[in-house]
């Protein structure tokens, strides 16, 4: 075997990992139907929302928390330092009568992240049984909460957690944002993580985090990670770490969300904290090379192929290699709904998020990942 078919063998193998896992986890990844009776006072939820700038959204946010049916539910908002029209718009919302609580706003300490500690002010502000944790991008279909506190009490857990239905209105989106799905299912043992308690397994998405009171209590709250800008990694591996249980389920067809509008933002938003998901530069070095040789090399092989310096056994690993990573992409795009462009443009997709995996890096060693005008932990 030459050197460079041993290179087509080896992206076969990068290529061929994630679709495995992929459809191993599509059948445990379940949906969490929504409960046909109604459930009781000692499951009351509260939906925690930290708000910075957040005029375009939070009505809309709130809106679709307060429609919830099946479950007690009440919507916490915490303004974080709004310097737009989100503080007029929350007392307009009161002053209308809808269900909702406007934690008062206090100085954001040195060292916090602004989100964790609206959502730590939230948390220990209130007294229902569940939180949920979510962003003011989210929109909720009127079972959502209901389904999600059936699904955690049925599996025993402290912590479930999904990933919406991420929409996307442009290209750029379509690039990226798919692609927490294909990281998610392609690389986490979800059967594994169910049966081992350790937090390095636990994984869960920001945008959703639902939690017993009392566990995220135990856990010391948001304070645990204060300074973090993944709480969605963060939060569901506190909850392990002091005893509990934590758990994803399918909620596409109960939760929405468009994270970020064009580009820009979303290669800004996935920065901020792309780097603290992986946690170690070993990491960040498997999955370059997995990414890279698994769905970037073999479309170069191929293109190589046709312009006639590579031959057609490299070529035909190349091809099987292509096949898989188009496949893993197929099923997730079906399965959750995504965009198509992002599918047919993979190996770019890939290229992108190596790209911002390593500028995380960079802004993480520079103490300069940012969000709204803020650096990590200020």
């Amino acid at each position: 075997m030459s050197g460079l078919e041993l290179w087509a063998a080896a992206s076969v193998a990068c290529a061929v990992v994630p679709l495995v896992m992929t459809a191993l986890n599509l059948g445990r990844y379940r949906r969490a139907p929504v409960p046909t009776e109604p459930l009781g006072e000692h499951d009351e939820v509260e939906v925690c929302i930290p708000a910075r700038n957040e005029e375009a959204n939070i009505q809309a946010c709130v809106a679709s928390v307060t429609r919830q049916q099946g479950v007690p539910v009440r919507a916490l908002v915490y303004d974080d330092q709004s310097t737009d029209r989100t503080p007029e718009l929350l007392r307009a919302l009161v002053q209308q009568g809808a269900p909702l609580r406007v934690v008062p706003t206090e100085p954001l300490p040195g060292g916090w992240n602004g989100k964790q500690w609206g959502c730590d002010r939230m948390g220990r502000a209130g007294s229902a049984a569940w939180l949920l944790f979510t962003d003011a991008d989210v929109r909720f279909a009127p079972g959502a909460v209901a389904a999600a506190v059936a699904f955690a009490r049925r599996t025993g857990s402290d912590l479930v957690s999904t990933v919406p239905r991420e929409t996307c209105g442009s290209l750029g989106e379509a690039l990226v944002v798919p692609l927490i799905h294909f990281v998610l299912l392609g690389y986490l043992p979800m059967g594994f993580m169910r049966r081992d308690p350790r937090p390095s397994l636990a994984a869960g998405c920001g945008q959703f985090l639902l939690v017993r009171r009392e566990a995220w209590l135990r856990s010391g709250g948001h304070a645990a990670f204060h300074d973090s800008m993944h709480d969605g990694i963060k939060l569901p591996r506190s909850i392990r770490a002091t005893g509990g249980r934590t758990d994803l389920f399918d909620g596409t067809d109960l939760v929405e969300c468009r994270m970020y509008r064009g580009f820009g933002q979303t290669w800004r938003g996935f920065a901020k904290n792309a780097y603290e998901g992986l946690g170690h530069p070993a990491v960040l070095g498997f999955f370059t090379v997995m990414h890279l040789l698994g769905h970037v090399v073999p479309w170069v092989l191929l293109a190589g192929w046709m312009a006639g310096w590579v031959d057609a056994g490299p070529a035909r690993l190349a091809g099987v290699a292509v096949a898989a990573g188009l496949l893993t992409r197929l099923t997730l795009a079906a399965r959750f709904r995504q965009p198509w462009a992002g599918v047919m443009l993979h190996p770019l997709s890939m290229l992108l998020l190596t790209a911002i995996q390593w500028r995380s890096l960079w802004l993480h060693l520079r103490g300069r990942r940012a969000w709204r005008g803020r650096v990590a932990g200020g």
